[in-house]
C-alpha cells in the first residue's frame, strides 16, 4: 500500500542522510520543506520533496492520496522517559504539596513511589494492561510515536516482572515503537529499609535472571539520589544489568548532585535523566561522552522544583533530549506538546531546539535513531499531520492545545 500526503504547508525535520543526534549549535538547525509531499510505502518512508518535483501517482489501484493544504507534517515525538504502567493516580499527594509538603516529605511518610508500589501489588496483569493501554492511546493521539516505559512501581520480584510483562504485551498490541526499561532500583521497599543490601541482592540475583530469560527489557535504570540509591549502589546494579546485556539509562540530579552522572558515564549510560540540579563538573564530565542529557520540564512544573539548565547544556556543546516523565506522582501527563512549550517558556529553548530535543535526540536516547526521529527515506513512517497552523512555532506557543489532527504509525492511520 502506498500513501501520499500532498500540499503539505511545511514538512518538518527532514533528513537526507543518517545523523545520530544534534549537538550544541546543531540543535538550532531544523530542516524543513515548504509546499511538500511525503510518500509512504507499507510501513516505511519512500520519498519526500517539494510539490514542484512530485511525479504524481503511478498506480491508483494501491495508492491513497491525502491533501494536507495549510497543515504541517512532523516526525512523531520520541518520549524517552515514562512510567506509563501504574495502578492508580495520586491526587491526594498533589493536595499535600499544595498544603506545603515537599516531595521528599511525602516519600518519607510512605507516599510517593512506595504508595504506587502498594497499589500496583493489588492489581492483576490484565487490569494493568487495560489502564496502560488507555494511557498509551492518549499519548499516541498527541503525536508520540516512540516511547520508553519503565518498571519501578513493583519493588518485588513478582510485581516488577508483572509490569515488564505488561510492557511486552503493549509492544505486541500497539504499532508505536516501545522500549522497556527495568527500574527495580526505584526506591527501597519498607521491609528492606534496615538492610538495603538484601534488596539490591534481590534485584541482581532474582529479578535480573528472569528479565534475561524472558527478554523483558532493553535498558536498566536506577534512581541515584539522596534517600534513594547511592552512587556505589547504582554502580553495582548497573554493572549487573550490563552483564546480561541491558543498557544503562539512569535518574540523576533531580534534587541533589551526588556523583550519579559520573557513575552513568563510567557505565556507558545511553542517557542521564532529570538534571534539575547540575554542578559545573557534571556538565564538564558529560562532554566527550556518548550519553544523552535528558530533561523533564513537566516534572519541574508539577513539583515546583528548578528546571534543568538545558540552555547551559547546549551552550556547552552538548545534546539535549526532552521527555515527559509520565507517572502518577510527579508528572501525570504524557503530553509532549506541553513539554515542548515548557522547554521554550521556562528553559528558553528556541522552537527549533525543542523540536530537535523531542524528535531526533529523543530517538537517540532510546537507541531508535535509525528508525525514528526524522523524516528520512527508509525510516519508519511514524509521523503526524497537524491542524492548520501558521508556523511550527505555533506548537510551543499554543500550550494546552493538541495540534495533532491525524497520526500515522508504521504507515497506517490511527483512528
Amino acid at each position: 500500500m502506498i500513501t501520499i500526503i500532498k500540499n503539505i504547508k511545511c514538512l518538518v525535520q527532514v533528513a537526507y542522510k543518517q545523523q545520530e543526534k544534534k549537538v550544541g549549535v546543531e540543535m538550532s538547525d531544523l530542516p524543513v520543506i515548504e509546499n511538500a509531499y511525503l510518500e509512504i510505502e507499507d510501513d516505511r518512508i519512500k520519498s519526500f520533496g517539494s510539490m514542484d518535483d512530485w511525479q504524481g501517482v503511478a498506480d491508483w489501484t494501491r495508492t491513497e492520496v491525502l491533501d494536507a493544504e495549510g497543515k504541517m507534517v512532523f516526525p512523531s515525538w520520541c518520549d524517552s522517559h515514562t512510567h506509563l504502567v501504574f495502578a492508580a493516580t495520586r491526587e491526594g499527594e498533589f493536595v499535600d504539596r499544595i498544603n506545603g509538603m515537599t516531595y521528599e516529605e511525602i516519600a518519607l511518610k510512605g507516599g510517593g513511589i512506595l504508595n504506587s508500589a502498594g497499589k500496583l501489588h493489588a492489581l492483576s496483569e490484565e487490569e494493568l494492561f487495560k489502564s496502560a493501554s488507555d494511557r498509551l492511546m492518549q499519548v499516541i493521539k498527541m503525536g508520540t510515536g516512540a516511547i520508553e516505559i519503565k518498571s519501578g512501581y513493583g519493588l518485588s520480584v513478582e510485581d516488577e516482572i508483572k509490569i515488564l510483562r505488561v510492557v511486552k504485551r503493549l509492544q505486541d498490541s500497539f504499532p508505536i515503537a516501545i522500549k522497556p526499561t527495568f527500574l527495580g532500583a526505584h526506591a527501597i521497599p519498607k521491609k528492606y529499609k534496615e538492610n538495603r543490601t538484601d534488596y539490591i541482592d534481590l534485584i541482581i540475583n532474582e529479578m535480573l535472571p528472569i528479565i534475561k530469560d524472558e527478554s523483558l527489557a532493553d535498558f536498566i535504570d536506577v534512581f541515584c539520589e539522596t534517600n534513594y540509591f547511592t552512587p556505589e549502589e547504582t554502580d553495582r546494579i548497573l554493572k549487573a544489568g550490563v552483564a546480561i546485556g541491558l543498557v544503562p539509562k539512569i535518574h540523576v540530579n533531580q534534587f541533589t548532585s551526588i556523583g550519579g552522572i559520573q557513575v552513568g558515564i563510567d557505565n556507558g549510560a545511553l542517557s542521564v535523566d532529570h538534571l534539575e540540579i547540575m554542578k559545573p563538573k557534571d556538565i564538564e564530565d558529560l562532554k566527550g561522552s556518548n550519553t544523552m542529557p535528558t530533561v523533564l520540564p513537566s516534572c519541574s512544573f508539577f513539583l515546583g522544583i528548578p528546571y534543568a539548565p538545558a540552555k547551559e547544556l547546549i551552550a556547552a556543546n552538548l545534546p539535549v533530549a526532552l521527555a515527559t516523565d509520565f507517572n502518577p506522582g510527579s508528572t501525570p501527563s504524557g503530553n509532549m506538546n506541553f513539554v515542548i512549550s515548557l522547554a521554550c517558556i521556562k528553559m528558553k529553548l528556541t522552537p527549533e531546539e525543542a523540536i530537535n530535543a523531542a524528535t531526533i535526540n529523543g530517538a537517540y536516547a532510546m537507541n531508535l535513531q535509525k528508525e525514528c526521529g526524522t523524516i528520512q527515506v527508509g525510516k519508519l513512517a511514524n509521523f503526524f499531520i497537524t491542524k492548520k497552523m501558521p508556523s511550527y512555532s505555533y506548537i510551543p506557543y499554543s500550550f494546552g492545545e493538541n495540534p495533532v489532527e491525524q497520526v500515522f504509525l508504521k504507515g497506517k492511520k490511527i483512528n
